[in-house]
């Protein structure tokens, strides 16, 4: 069985329905398990990430999709902060191996998203992750979904607290993607 967690921070609840969107992706696939984890303002105390119980969490999956609402073009402040708080699992390289993916909504539709999928992928890379992107090309999918382009991972744009369903749409996508390649990889670390 293949453990991914989604690990998001929402301010107007927009990135916690990508976020459910992505864990119901990854129920469709059997032998998946999902887990939601909540980066939440009170977790922050001084500047400074402490909610153990999420870190260790992750450091017993086989996956991760990072989420957050891109604010002044990059990750909110508490993602900021929770990724900051990693930096005792890179020493050991502990995440090394796993991998991970990522979502994030702006209220523009080039809202500088790609900068935070970007800082992801270096967050991801800085631990030894592998990253997996969308395979679906902007605009050609039958579906509607990946609308605004993104091979990177998910990027989404909405007015107010309202998400496209097309967005949801790709975040199961996503979801299910992640899951189906998680599933791969495990199988093949059993077997070795």
């Amino acid at each position: 069985m293949a453990t991914i967690c989604v690990v998001n921070h929402s301010i107007t609840g927009t990135t916690s329905r990508l976020a459910e969107s992505v864990l119901e992706g990854l129920g469709s696939v059997e032998g998946c398990a999902g887990k939601l984890l909540a980066i939440e303002g009170a977790d922050i105390v001084d500047g400074r990430y402490g909610n153990e119980a999420v870190l260790h969490a992750l450091d017993g999956c086989d996956a991760m999709i990072f989420g957050c609402p891109t604010f002044m073009g990059g990750p909110s402040a508490q993602f900021k902060a929770f990724a900051d708080a990693s930096s005792d699992r890179w020493e050991t390289q502990r995440w090394e191996g796993k991998l991970c993916a990522g979502f994030t909504v702006g209220s523009s539709p080039s809202g500088d998203q790609l900068a935070t999928l970007q800082y992801f992928t270096v967050l991801g890379a800085q631990h030894g992750m592998l990253w997996v992107g969308i395979d679906i090309p902007g605009g050609r999918d039958p579906d509607g979904r990946n609308r605004l382009g993104a091979q990177l991972g998910l990027v989404s744009q909405s007015n107010g607290t309202l998400v496209p369903e097309v967005d949801l749409d790709t975040a199961r996508y996503l979801g299910a993607r992640v899951a189906r390649k998680a599933r791969v990889l495990a199988a093949r670390e059993r077997d070795a």
